[in-house]
């Protein structure tokens, strides 16, 4: 089955067809890095990289850019309030950004491109669209002209008009027309800036990624991505600068994910109700904050509540709770059970049907919904005391290779598998020495760390509660 993908700019799902067979060209809007990164941060940033993961387990290779915005009013403002460069404030920042989203279990971008490091090709992308006449320059400013390029307002699917009658020039603005927007700002006394043909200066905000996708990905890419919040004006007028210049088509396809609730509120800086995500991974385990953030459709809402984050942890422990009991049996098989073929078609029907939830538009809630019948099982295999080696092997493999998909890796927490072997040992030498007291100690001791003890056939097994 073909991978579908809702695209923003058609509203509806449209099956995917790379501009180059079986390789896909990527770009997600990233960080303006002026302070740590919140949740709603972290959702593009997960949900993504699973896009991202997906394509590469169907066999893509992926050219994955994620810009970092390092020059900006904000990062100015927050460098003068700490009597910091700019550079060190943003360095500081873009090194916190990856340390949480590596915790979160988002890969490495193929291209992490800075603002900064890409000034030259962006002054020859203003300097382009003054000579197709799509922009102007005024006192050391240079605005970008709507009204020229035909189709403005297509993503956002709002007319010329209608953002016209919205629309006004600020003071101190040099616009023509209240929709023309910056492309390069003229520097303000004691801020950063760089030469430019239009004198000293730092560009605008949209102009940025339009260059930096245009660098590292061509003049036309696949996927364009980012939270739902950038359609307009970031994405639309990203569009705009890139087509005009092009005279291309700037992405095939655009993605947005739905946006954050905190406690049924939309999440807002504004509001003081956004949560870091650094508190967060302090506070819970990273891989199954990822796997919250996945159990939603990345086109809907998420509302985050205590309530949700304590059922999405228990949901969390019931998967990776299965996982460890399946691994510790493979490890400990006797090869026996009967129905091998039975359960072995039971796998892969499973990675059938997750395939299908991700080939609809990455639907992660409904794949997650396969790792509980997997889990589910699982556990009845393990029930039956059923323990033919080459199944064991096929839902350890197959649960660590989807999770994988999802970006989540777990992990073993509390005693290790060496070490709950060797308390059942020595609880098995203090029964043969009637050391029953000792004996018990043991069993009540791995009782609290949710180790469950198994008499059976082939002697003493254990798994986790």
């Amino acid at each position: 089955m073909s991978i579908t993908i809702y695209n923003s700019m058609t509203k509806e799902k449209e099956i995917f067809t790379p501009l180059v067979e079986n390789e896909v060209k990527m770009y997600v809007c990233g960080p303006t890095v002026y302070n740590y990164i919140h949740i709603g941060n972290a959702r593009p940033a997960i949900v993504f990289d699973t896009v991202r993961r997906y394509f590469e387990y169907k066999g893509y290779h992926v050219d994955y850019v994620l810009n970092f915005t390092d020059v900006d009013d904000k990062i100015i403002a927050a460098a003068n309030e700490t009597g910091e460069k700019v550079q060190d404030v943003t360095n500081r920042f873009i090194d916190a950004y990856l340390e949480d989203v590596k915790a979160l279990g988002v890969k490495e971008a193929t291209y992490h491109p800075r603002v900064t490091e890409t000034m030259d090709d962006i002054i020859a992308f203003i300097e382009g669209l003054i000579e197709k006449g799509y922009a102007y320059e005024v006192e050391g400013d240079v605005y970008f002209k709507p009204r020229a390029f035909e189709g403005y307002g297509k993503l956002s699917a709002q007319s010329i008009d209608e953002l016209r009658a919205g629309a006004r020039i600020r003071v101190g603005e040099k616009k023509e027309d209240p929709l023309d927007f910056a492309l390069w700002k003229e520097a303000k006394a004691n801020e950063i800036a760089w030469d430019s043909p239009w004198g000293k200066g730092r560009p605008g905000w949209h102009i940025e990624c339009s260059a930096m996708a245009k660098k590292y990905l061509g003049e036309t890419i696949d996927i364009h991505a980012g939270g739902q919040d950038l359609t307009f004006p970031h994405h639309e007028n990203e569009i705009a600068q890139s087509e005009a210049l092009n005279e291309k088509t700037f992405a095939n396809y655009w993605m947005h994910n739905g946006y954050m609730n905190i406690d049924n509120e939309k999440m807002s800086k504004s509001l003081g109700n956004f949560i870091l995500t650094k508190d967060l991974i302090a506070k819970y385990d990273p891989m199954m904050l990822r796997f919250f953030m996945l159990s939603v459709h990345y086109r809907n809402p998420i509302n985050f509540t205590s309530e949700l984050i304590e059922s999405a942890e228990n949901s969390f422990n019931r998967i990776k709770t299965a996982y460890f009991n399946v691994k510790h049996r493979k490890e400990t098989s006797a090869n026996l059970g009967v129905d091998k073929a039975a359960w072995l078609e039971k796998i892969r029907h499973h990675e059938e049907q997750f395939q299908l939830a991700m080939d609809d538009d990455f639907n992660t809630a409904n794949a997650i919904t396969v790792l509980f019948d997997i889990a589910k099982d699982a556990n009845v295999y393990l029930e039956e005391n059923q323990t033919n080696t080459e199944v064991l092997a096929a839902y350890a493999k197959q649960m660590e290779t989807l999770l994988s998909v999802l970006g989540i890796e777990l992990k073993e927490e509390a005693l290790l598998d060496e070490e709950i072997d060797a308390l059942i040992e020595e609880r098995e030498e203090a029964r043969k020495a009637k050391n029953y007291a000792r004996a018990d100690e043991i069993r009540d001791l791995l009782k609290e760390k949710q180790i469950v003890l198994e008499d059976t056939a082939q002697g003493v097994r254990w798994r986790r509660a």
